[in-house]
């Protein structure tokens, strides 16, 4: 096998600890909307892209007269301004992504909007770290459809295959695998993956400080 010649990071659970924030903008937002959040809702709704969920959520949520443009429209509004506030880094976040931009290409493949993304990327300093993003608006499937990883690869000039994927949830895992990259999975302790996603992980660490050069020549 090939020493990685890019590495690609997914964004939320991963670079933010965002999955706690978009399940209490979401829940909240169901909530005034009349909607009912389910008990498999928050796993349903991680990697899908913004059209995705944001129909879901307006057909199987909430229901009425909700349009799924609206959705999308509103949660996002109130991620941003949630994120305007505060974004909640995870653990050596930042100084994974200034350890690996020095070793091979980086780039990001998220299931949120761009204007989410490069919000967080600009508020962490690290936005120009990374030489591409590709967002939700930039593929027609969101994960676990290989699609944004193949966008990623493709925008950095670089095989798939000889591409290294960071991931955290159960659908990342599946896409980028899918996509025939291998995997670094850092499990979310909250919203951990189903075994049979993470067992298609190259490598499991259990935080980025675990994600340096050297673990990811020797995968």
């Amino acid at each position: 096998m090939t020493i990685p010649q890019a590495v690609v990071f997914d964004m939320d659970g991963v670079l933010v600890d965002s999955e706690p924030v978009w399940e209490e903008v979401r829940r909240g937002y169901v909530a005034d909307r009349g909607g009912t959040w389910h008990s498999d809702t928050q796993e349903r709704l991680m990697g899908m892209n913004t059209p995705e969920w944001a129909a879901y959520l307006a057909t199987d949520v909430i229901g009425g007269d909700a349009t799924a443009e609206q959705v999308a429209y509103e949660v996002v509004d109130r991620m941003s301004r949630r994120y305007a506030d505060e974004v909640p880094v995870m653990p050596g976040a930042v100084e994974a992504v200034e350890r690996l931009a020095e070793f091979r290409p980086l780039g990001v493949a998220s299931s949120s909007p761009r204007v989410l993304i490069e919000l967080v990327l600009g508020r962490l300093g690290i936005a120009g770290r990374f030489r591409t993003l590709v967002s939700t608006e930039d593929v027609d499937l969101g994960k676990p459809a290989p699609d944004g990883y193949l966008a990623a690869a493709a925008r950095l000039e670089v095989a798939a295959e000889a591409c290294v994927a960071v991931e955290d949830s159960s659908n990342g895992l599946r896409s980028a695998h899918a996509a025939g990259m291998r995997v670094v999975a850092v499990p979310h302790p909250r919203y951990p993956p189903a075994e049979d996603a993470l067992a298609l992980a190259s490598l499991k660490i259990s935080s980025l400080d675990e994600l340096t050069p050297t673990v990811l020549r020797d995968l």
